[in-house]
């Protein structure tokens, strides 16, 4: 597919205003009205002219656009680079309005087919519809899932200034983080996306948690893991052993004859909840060093008295 070049779209230059790029969406739309222009084409640059309006009256998608339209030109094959979008993430509503447009395979390809802004294309009404949703993801601390915190995030946001012009501005939320929350659950924050157009509601802010890497345990779902590593005789002979928990120690009975990498599992010390997740203990079983005469004494007399060959299932 080609490349659109929505400023041209428009008819005005990649620096323009929103008010100037508003006063262009009019005055095309108006002329490109199936129910008013006779032209042959009429229809479907009245669908062009909106896709590229949904585009550029938007401070998120427009940002976006911007970053990739300056390496394409007008004609050009279309292929989205690599992470291109990152840092922007679209999720528009979806519309069961027969008269939303049909956005072509370019606009697709950038934010997502499930994207449909509210509204009516073939209405001479102004443009009414809640603000769009904007999503962010915030990086906390596996403790703050057991004990609940309050934290402040910084988000870059691109808006509208008052002449109209797009700018990034930084905001800063002081955002709850509920007991028992989970990698990859969203928070909403009603009213705090996207201002709507005139006096419609603005859209809301999902927060995506994300973990910060954990020094000791692996997060996956509501399970922790945990590497625990143990001596040659507790893993022989069988022992109980202290095993720290996000929540405070406790003792893990080690079955004798317990092998490097057996999962032990201590039921609900995971990540809190309705159903709380378990906390699985791997078994490293970890060899003490030969570093004295004494050691190296005791190595040699086990060597002797147990017939033990690790390789024995390897046929060697």
């Amino acid at each position: 597919m080609n490349y659109k070049d929505y400023y041209k779209i428009m008819g005005v230059k990649r620096d323009a205003s929103q008010d100037e790029i508003k006063r262009a969406y009019r005055k095309l739309a108006r002329k490109y009205h199936p129910d008013v222009s006779k032209a042959a084409d009429a229809e479907a640059r009245f669908k062009e002219v909106g896709e590229a309006y949904a585009v550029l009256k938007d401070p998120e998608k427009r940002s976006a656009y911007d970053q990739l339209g300056q390496d394409f030109k007008a004609g050009q094959e279309f292929r989205p680079p690599p992470d291109w979008d990152a840092g922007f993430e679209f999720s528009g509503r979806g519309s069961s309005n027969a008269d939303a447009p049909d956005y072509s395979d370019f606009f697709s390809s950038l934010f997502g087919q499930g994207f449909k802004p509210a509204g009516r294309a073939h209405t001479g009404r102004g443009f009414q519809a809640r603000g769009e949703d904007h999503h962010a993801k915030v990086m906390i601390d596996l403790e703050d899932a057991f004990r609940g915190a309050t934290r402040g995030i910084t988000l870059r946001v691109p808006e509208f200034d008052n002449s109209g012009h797009l700018v990034s501005r930084e905001r800063t939320l002081n955002v709850k983080i509920p007991k028992g929350v989970k990698p990859g659950q969203r928070i909403r924050l009603s009213g705090q996306g996207a201002p709507g157009p005139g006096d419609s509601k603005a859209g809301d802010l999902y927060l995506e948690i994300e973990f910060n890497p954990h020094e000791i345990y692996k997060v996956e779902g509501p399970d922790l893991y945990l590497d625990l590593p143990i001596t040659p005789w507790e893993a022989a002979l069988g022992a109980s052993v202290a095993v720290p928990t996000p929540e405070g120690t406790v003792n893990l009975t080690i079955p004798a004859g317990t092998s490097s990498g057996r999962k032990l599992r201590l039921k609900g010390r995971g990540i809190p909840g309705t159903s709380p997740g378990n906390l699985y203990v791997v078994a490293q079983i970890t060899v003490p060093p030969a570093d004295s005469d004494a050691a190296k004494a005791l190595y040699q007399k086990m060597q002797q008295e147990l017939s033990y060959n690790p390789r024995s299932a390897l046929g060697v």
